[in-house]
């Protein structure tokens, strides 16, 4: 397997804590929407995962915005900036922005995720790319470790 993503709970319960210290994990990805009161627990998460030694990824903005499908409008209903706000502010990045979006909800609920639904689709493209960011930053921590020496004889 080369990736295992769990979903939890925003916060800093049981479950991230004993994930982190059972387990040795990659990285974490914070998932965080734009409002303040979601944002104070984005930031408890990623606090608590720097503290049990876990690399945060990134973070992910959920709901960041919203397009009538009727009219085509498009505004922030959740506020705006948050999760770059949090990835500036605690050294890290700003993995991606996902919509609110009722294709997510409707594919979520009938056990489809967009990425399989419509696989070449714009919600498929955001879902890959914040993947790949993901990736990327997995490769590059681990570039960051300190090497063994080899003796060669």
């Amino acid at each position: 397997m080369d990736y295992l993503v769990v979903d939890m709970p925003p916060g800093t319960g049981d479950i991230q804590l004993t994930l982190a210290q059972k387990t040795t994990l990659a990285g974490a990805v914070i998932v965080t929407t734009p409002q303040d009161l979601a944002l104070k627990d984005a930031i408890k998460g990623v606090e608590m995962f720097r503290k049990v030694s876990v690399p945060v990824l990134g973070i992910v903005e959920n709901m960041s915005l919203h397009t009538c499908s009727n009219c085509g409008h498009s505004e922030p209903v959740f506020g705006s900036g948050g999760g770059e706000r949090i990835a500036a502010d605690y050294d890290t990045r700003l993995l991606g922005q996902l919509p609110l979006n009722m294709a997510i909800r409707e594919g979520t609920d009938s056990g489809l995720p967009s990425v399989a639904a419509a696989p070449d689709g714009e919600i498929a493209g955001f879902y890959r790319e914040i993947a790949r960011r993901a990736a990327a930053q997995i490769w590059l921590n681990a570039g960051e470790e300190e090497l063994p020496e080899i003796e060669i004889d």
